[in-house]
């Protein structure tokens, strides 16, 4: 009998020992507590945006011709009505010569007439005092009256050259701006295609060209970005917008909507976006920026403070979240009411009390309801 007992023990005891160690570990998950904290309700871009600039153009003659002056370099900064590039135009310069000297002899020719005809009407006028007292006849008065229109009339006639011979000259110095390049305003400039002594070609229509010089006022910069057609009714001129640039890595912005595009670009069939601008709040505060830097911009629409809030990324399919519970170890689902969220938080109104500890790392095998878990430590500490 003693036997027997002692082998029911035996076997008790690797029962016991078989089913310790072959019993299923507790996985090791993220467990975050819920607090009390703020939460935003946010829109963000679909892709990266871009720092612009408020003016800039792309300047291109508008005839083609050999660079004959450039007169600035890439990153110069001019003034504006700058003289930047001029095309080879000898032959335009020879017309203008030669409206100018046609000019100078029209302006002769009306000292010749006018005089001439002040001493007709002089004439006239003492050949019609002498008809009255009866020394010329009546003919002789009217043969000097007449003169004297015909040359007041060659008199107009040549001021009228003038006239004609200034507009030539006019439409010379027009023909010379078609091949030289001012600047509109002040600015930098970007981008020069073309050195001196090349063929310059402007944009025909239909095939896009590269622009002679690119000017652009980095004095004045914005954010352009696309947002997701869906969201363009919440958007409005004046939101509190927070710009992130990925050249200023944890650095947040301050920005206002400045304007929301009234279209709807449809660049991929797949993704139709508004595109809005946003202004700088503080620009002297940021410090140098380049056009031409990548953005993205997060509309605040709606903010409270001091609300439950859990990691929007624990929260599941359905509104629900994996709550754990201390007394047995194990995980079990919560139906969550959920208010303001954003990409990071979302508040909740109902379902969770602060202290409650729920499962962010969702992306672990094995973890679903009645599973046995423990805290990682590892993940904690990062």
């Amino acid at each position: 009998m003693r036997r027997v007992v002692i082998v029911v023990v035996v076997l008790a005891l690797l029962a016991g020992a078989f089913a310790w160690f072959s019993r299923s570990k507790p996985i090791p998950v993220v467990l975050k507590e819920v607090a009390e904290g703020k939460v935003e309700a946010t829109l963000a871009n679909t892709r990266a945006g871009t720092v612009e600039a408020c003016l800039r153009t792309k300047l291109s003659t508008i005839v083609g011709g050999r660079i004959e002056y450039l007169g600035v370099k890439e990153g110069d900064k001019v003034k504006k009505g700058q003289l930047l590039l001029k095309l080879w135009n000898d032959d335009q310069q020879a017309q203008a010569a030669l409206a100018q000297t046609q000019v100078a002899l029209a302006t002769r020719r009306v000292d010749e007439a006018c005089l001439v005809a002040v001493n007709a009407e002089k004439e006239a006028k003492r050949q019609a005092e002498l008809r009255e007292k009866g020394f010329v006849s009546a003919s002789k008065e009217d043969a000097a009256r007449t003169d004297a229109e015909a040359r007041r009339a060659s008199c107009n006639t040549a001021k009228a050259d003038v006239t004609q011979t200034e507009a030539k000259l006019k439409a010379t110095h027009v023909e010379q701006g078609r091949v030289a390049l001012y600047a509109p305003f002040d600015g930098t400039v970007a981008k020069i295609v073309g050195e001196l002594g090349e063929y310059s070609t402007p944009s025909p229509p239909g095939v896009p060209t590269p622009p002679a010089i690119d000017l652009i006022d980095d004095s004045c910069l914005y954010v352009k970005a696309p947002m997701d057609e869906v969201d363009a009714p919440k958007i409005v001129a004046g939101q509190a917008v927070r710009i992130t640039l990925d050249a200023m890595p944890g650095k947040q912005i301050a920005g206002k909507v400045r304007r929301v595009a009234p279209y709807v670009s449809a660049l991929e069939k797949q993704a139709r976006t508004v595109d809005i601008e946003v202004d700088f709040v503080d620009p002297a505060s940021i410090g140098k920026l380049l056009v031409g830097y990548s953005a993205d911009v997060e509309i605040i629409l709606d903010g409270r403070d001091k609300v439950l809030r859990i990691p929007t990324a624990a929260i599941q399919e359905g509104g629900r979240v994996l709550l754990f519970n201390a007394g047995s170890g194990k995980l079990e689902a919560r139906q969550i009411k959920a208010g303001l969220a954003n990409w990071e938080y979302t508040e909740v109104s109902e379902g969770l009390q602060a202290g409650d500890r729920i499962v962010t790392s969702l992306e672990k095998d094995g973890v679903k309801v009645g599973v046995a878990v423990v805290a990682d430590e590892k993940a904690k500490a990062k």
